[in-house]
């Protein structure tokens, strides 16, 4: 079973980093029994280094979190193609970062279907996710760390580069160095 580290470095690493604004990832409390406060002191470990973790929703297994990087998500939340999507979708585009992330976990919650505009949160190219939502998910041109409609080459580039920072956190990790000591090296 890996530990809650490497599971945040695996599937973070792009955010923990500030490649992207944010990464989703789903823990389950059976695999990690004291989730809640290993989260709370891993988002005070990285606050500092402008990483934010959220529980956007929870049940009894577990909890889907989005880990952030806030300077890199207020940036992209805030691009005018991202804010009229957003807007559309009835999101407070005035307000501040928590706003937006809290109306976000009312539709995580409130919707039978996943709320799709999630990929914007994540750094997808809003070509993409209209793509997605207007297909359904089907009929993609690539599918990686998100299905791809638009500019195939610049995705495969991106998840070049995901996958090198997903390997680099990860070895360093099993070296014996822990994701704190990583963020601050640096």
């Amino acid at each position: 079973m890996p530990s809650i580290e490497h599971a945040l470095a695996f599937h973070c690493g792009p955010a923990l980093v500030g490649m992207k604004p944010a990464n989703l990832i789903s823990l389950s409390r059976v695999q990690y029994p004291d989730l809640e406060e290993q989260l709370e002191a891993y988002d005070r470990q990285f606050r500092d280094r402008g990483v934010r973790l959220r529980q956007l929703s929870e049940c009894r297994r577990g909890v889907l979190l989005l880990v952030y990087h806030s300077e890199r998500l207020e940036e992209q939340l805030r691009a005018p193609s991202v804010t009229a999507l957003l807007r559309r979708d009835g999101y407070p585009v005035g307000g501040g970062i928590e706003e937006m992330l809290s109306f976000l976990s009312i539709r995580l919650g409130a919707s039978e279907d996943f709320p799709h505009e999630i990929g914007l949160f994540l750094g997808y190219p809003v070509e993409d996710v209209l793509g997605f939502q207007r297909c359904g998910g089907r009929d993609c041109k690539l599918c990686g760390y998100w299905k791809v409609y638009s500019n195939v080459e610049r995705a495969r580039a991106m998840f070049r580069r995901f996958d090198r920072c997903r390997e680099a956190l990860c070895s360093r990790l099993a070296e014996g160095m822990t994701l704190g000591e990583i963020l601050r090296a640096a």
